[in-house]
């Protein structure tokens, strides 16, 4: 089985990756679904969204978890009982989630592609970043800034948040692999670190 990578975030955070090559009856080893996962599971049409669902099931156990400790919310959010905190992406051949016994979080796998450059403007101010000419930098920078957003979404988990407008990401270099992200919204200001890191043309990033 192709665990691909964990990160410590810190003492009661951690990140697991996985690469997604196995076929679907090896990854269905030492799995067990609850009746209602397993029809979500039968009415996936896509072999690699069957795979995607069953990796994030073998990524539960390493944190000694199964697909019964996940529940999912009215918006789509994956909890857990206990005062743990779960967040879980998907991407081609790549799953992941992040889990923290103290705190909620998110978690977000992109592909580095040049359709980002066509919805820039859609999510963030995107004449911040025309000092960048390097275009395969600019494409770099802009997932993550996507990927960011998308990771507090996750850790906020309703609906009508807007990323232009209501999640914001401080300026950072892609050598420092590291910012900070804000939820304002409504009565919410809420802070956050975020962290990333880019692999095989891919970028995750997650938020805590």
């Amino acid at each position: 089985m192709a665990l691909y990578k964990t990160i410590t975030v810190n003492t009661t955070t951690k990140v697991f990756i996985w690469k997604i090559e196995e076929a679907i009856d090896q990854l269905k080893q030492g799995i067990s679904l609850t009746s209602s996962n397993q029809e979500r599971f039968d009415a996936m049409k896509s072999e690699i969204h069957q795979k995607g669902f069953l990796s994030i099931r073998q990524l539960l156990k390493e944190i000694n978890l199964t697909d019964a400790d996940l529940r999912y919310d009215e918006y789509g959010k994956p909890h857990l009982t206990k005062g743990r905190y779960i967040s879980i992406t998907h991407s081609f051949g790549f799953t992941a989630i992040i889990f923290s016994y103290e705190t909620p979080v998110g978690i977000d796998i992109e592909k580095q592609r040049e359709k980002i450059l066509k919805i820039a403007h859609k999510f963030t101010a995107i004449q911040e970043y025309k000092t960048i000419a390097n275009v395969a930098a600019l494409i770099r920078k802009l997932t993550i800034v996507w990927g960011a957003k998308e990771s507090l979404y996750k850790v906020y988990g309703k609906k009508k948040l807007s990323f232009l407008h209501h999640i914001h990401i401080e300026n950072f270099k892609l050598e420092e692999e590291k910012t900070t992200g804000e939820i304002l919204y409504k009565e919410i200001e809420a802070s956050y670190d975020v962290e990333f890191l880019e692999f095989e043309s891919f970028t995750c990033v997650y938020a805590f």
